[in-house]
């Protein structure tokens, strides 16, 4: 029998229904053989009993019997085979973690390699032969490898789902199209695969163009930090070197200080140390003369005592000492001096400070010049937009929502929102004036107080010479001098907006802590009662000037 074996083909074993070998096979009268169980399913789901091969019909059903001769060399041949399977399994690879196994392998499950989507089994090298051999199995649709066939079935119909509805964005089967999705746009898996596949095609392109933005700010970011450590050890260096300089200079002065009072003290010392010596000389001379007197009194000679009293009466010179005083030094104001020095000195280094500081902000110049469209009707803007000044007359001009009304107040055209920033304006010859930056949200119509709350940070000059910075109260300045040229400097992320003495490199005020949320704007404003006074009189009065920044020094 295992010789006869031999000589069968595979497909002698094999029932045509689930095609397989054989399980229990049973022949019916037309001579065909089948598996007990897939033929009697098949006549279940069907009214005439038939053939699936021959299409002979049979009158009534027909009793089946396991033929034992095919069932023991379909056993014997399922034994060879598994052999094989097991031999070449060793070549195969087995299936590992997330890889699609083998649904017809039992034991030891291989990798699948393919997936057809008619049996909606996924099978290894071995049980893929059939698919690859046999003339009925070649016509499947094998697709690489998947799980979840079923997942590939329409729920409602049991058919292949082979159509992608555009409408509701959906697989379907033939059945759908003629039901639910009659009147929608429905086109080929194919065509619905292919145009997904170019839009994720733009989508990862653009995914690639937002991860290429994202390293860009990444490089960005980290140039920030790395100018922010130069930056910082760049200040470092320099508060070290200016502290540094200061201490040297207090010790200094302390060292100068000990060594003035020391001296004057060293002084008054010698002075007494004259003095006392002179005066214990003095009281030497004056001790012998008194026991020379004592002496004489003694004597009991007559003649010697009277000889002797003329040559002793001429006594030794002496001082007056009535008038003579050690007097202490006075240190009255000895400390006052040494600070008012030192101050002296530190109000250089300061300077010097400034000068840098002043330096390093007018890098950050950008180009200011005058929006003619906030401009109130009174102020006069040069053609280049750099200059105003107030008229005497009032200009028919359009209301539009930007122009100040009230105010004499324009703004720039130029709007920043980040980083920072610096310009100048020329005050000279200006009795009022009010400079500073102003968020665009700020109320133009009517009555304006600028403040930091109204979305103002500016100081100004009034006409008695007051300069304030404007606040709720207004915070009184006290300036050495008048600025003739007054810089503005902003620092959007920092919140910061300091304004600057350009000629005498000073610091006349500072905002901080400010929280700027929009777009920043150059603010100019000349006071209404400006107006009264070129009415009243013909006087000159110099304009507000935006300057470009001096670099030769």
């Amino acid at each position: 029998m295992s010789a006869a074996s031999c000589l069968l083909t595979e497909d002698q074993f094999l029932c045509s229904i689930c095609l397989d070998v054989f399980t229990d096979p049973v022949a019916i009268p037309c001579g065909h053989n089948f598996c007990k169980a897939c033929i009697s399913e098949h006549w279940d789901r069907n009214v005439q009993c038939q053939c699936p091969n021959c299409k002979e019909d049979f009158d009534r059903r027909p009793v089946l019997r396991v033929n034992t001769f095919i069932s023991e060399m379909a056993a014997q041949f399922r034994q060879s085979a598994q052999q094989e399977a097991s031999s070449s399994s060793s070549e195969q690879q087995v299936v590992k973690p997330g890889e699609v196994p083998c649904d017809a392998c039992t034991g030891t499950r291989l990798k699948a390699l393919k997936s057809c989507l008619v049996c909606l089994e996924s099978y290894c090298e071995t049980h893929l032969e059939p698919h690859l051999t046999r003339a009925g199995l070649k016509k499947h649709q094998l697709i690489d490898p998947v799980e979840n066939l079923e997942g590939r079935m329409c729920v409602k119909h049991d058919k292949l789902l082979e159509l992608f509805c555009k409408t509701d964005q959906v697989c379907v089967c033939m059945l759908c199209t003629v039901s639910d999705h009659k009147t929608h746009d429905v086109v080929p898996l194919k065509e619905g695969y292919e145009g997904k596949k170019a839009e994720l095609g733009k989508t990862e392109a653009d995914i690639q163009q937002m991860i290429q933005k994202r390293r860009l700010k990444i490089q960005e970011m980290n140039r920030s930090v790395e100018l922010s450590k130069e930056g910082a050890d760049r200040e470092i260096a320099d508060g070290v070197q200016v502290f540094t300089a200061l201490k040297e200079s207090v010790e200094r002065s302390q060292a100068e200080l000990i060594d003035t009072i020391k001296e004057k003290q060293r002084e008054t010392e010698e002075q007494a140390e004259g003095f006392i010596k002179e005066l214990e000389q003095e009281i030497s001379e004056l001790r012998k003369r008194s026991s020379e007197v004592e002496q004489l009194s003694r004597s009991e000679d007559q003649l010697h005592l009277l000889q002797s009293f003329t040559s002793l009466n001429a006594a030794p010179p002496t001082k007056n000492w009535t008038e003579v005083r050690v007097r202490p030094p006075s240190y009255e104001g000895t400390v006052v001096r040494a600070v008012t020095q030192l101050e002296e000195t530190l109000s250089k280094q300061m300077k010097k400070l400034l000068e840098v500081e002043l330096k390093r902000v007018q890098r950050y110049e950008v180009e200011v010049t005058l929006d003619p469209d906030t401009a109130h009707p009174y102020l006069i803007l040069s053609d280049d937009g750099k200059q105003v000044n107030c008229g005497d007359v009032k200009k028919n001009l359009p209301g539009n929502p930007e122009r100040f009304d009230d105010s004499y107040s324009v703004l720039a055209k130029q709007s920043f929102s980040s980083r920072r920033f610096y310009y100048e304006v020329q005050v000279k010859g200006v009795s009022d004036w009010t400079l500073g930056v102003t968020r665009e949200s700020i109320n133009r119509k009517g009555k304006i107080t600028k403040t930091p709350e109204n979305g103002f940070w500016t100081i100004d000059l009034r006409d008695d010479n007051k300069y304030e910075a404007c606040a709720d109260p207004d915070i009184r300045l006290s300036l050495k001098s008048q600025p003739q040229k007054v810089g503005v400097f902003v620092d959007y992320e920092e919140g910061l907006v300091s304004f600057y003495d350009v000629d005498a490199a000073a610091l006349i005020y500072s905002f901080t802590g400010c929280c700027f949320k929009e777009k920043l704007y150059p603010c100019f404003s000349i006071p209404e009662n400006l107006v009264d006074l070129f009415s009243l009189s013909n006087i000159n009065i110099d304009p507000l000037i935006i300057t470009p920044v001096d670099h030769t020094e």
